[in-house]
């Protein structure tokens, strides 16, 4: 018998599982739930003891962290059979969230924090990932890298940084014929219209903004996408500190 307790739990999950469905255009199979509650067990494990993330409550996680990474699938599509890097991850969002979602995806997850690269790698060990790999690094180094560099279909990061400077750190990764996702609030459209000048020099199309609706969460939310129509010019991406100090704008 289910006690009112755990009829709760099973209409948040199914209420998570209906949104997840409406981003990927699929129901979530068994398995991949099973990945999900997994993935979930382990960042509030890790961030017992390391600080990974303020959001710690399981039903927060799915909604900031599970939904808000699928919501990408709004835009980009199918990502089964394409490459994508996760720049400045964290604790693998949106990129091991997708990798769930779209198993056939190849998978590079960075960031500059060692302790949340260690995470990342054991999450995607204990899910039983094929086809990906974690980077201790910082794109500005990855983007002039000739292991990285055009070398992904799909460029995405959340919450890095303004959308100028970002697609400095993003396109010069992206093959021609890709493209590059930012998860914005509500300043995407600000940001875009800045950041028209930098996408020209940078080989990106003008951007696309996607408006979505996660539950429970008032802010509003966008996916910005751009397509990647020529090569980035070798001298991008130019140092941190030039890109800190004089985005191109």
């Amino acid at each position: 018998m289910i006690n009112e307790r755990s009829s709760t739990i099973i209409l948040r999950m199914n209420s998570w599982e209906t949104h997840a469905a409406k981003f990927l255009g699929f129901s979530l199979t068994d398995q991949q739930l099973k990945r999900f509650e997994l993935y979930e067990e382990t960042l509030i494990e890790w961030n017992s003891r390391f600080n990974l993330t303020a959001i710690r409550e399981p039903e927060a996680i799915r909604i900031k962290h599970f939904l808000d990474s699928l919501s990408c699938a709004a835009a980009t599509g199918d990502l089964n059979g394409k490459s994508l890097i996760d720049v400045g991850t964290g604790a693998g969002f949106p990129g091991i969230a997708l990798k769930i979602a779209f198993p056939a995806m190849g998978l590079t997850l960075v960031d500059s924090v060692g302790k949340k690269i260690k995470f990342c790698q054991h999450v995607c060990e204990t899910l039983g990932f094929t086809d990906f790999q974690t980077v201790h690094g910082r794109a500005e180094d990855l983007g002039q890298d000739k292991e990285f560099r055009e070398q992904f279909d799909v460029a995405a990061a959340r919450a890095v940084t303004g959308l100028p400077a970002l697609a400095e750190l993003l396109l010069p990764l992206v093959k021609t014929g890709g493209m590059m996702v930012a998860q914005k609030g509500d300043t995407a459209g600000e940001e875009a219209a800045a950041a028209m000048h930098s996408l020209a020099i940078l080989g990106g199309s003008q951007p696309e903004i996607h408006a979505v609706e996660i539950p429970e969460i008032e802010e509003k939310r966008f996916i910005i996408t751009v397509q990647k129509v020529k090569k980035t010019p070798a001298t991008y991406p130019r140092r941190p500190d030039q890109i800190r100090k004089v985005p191109l704008s």
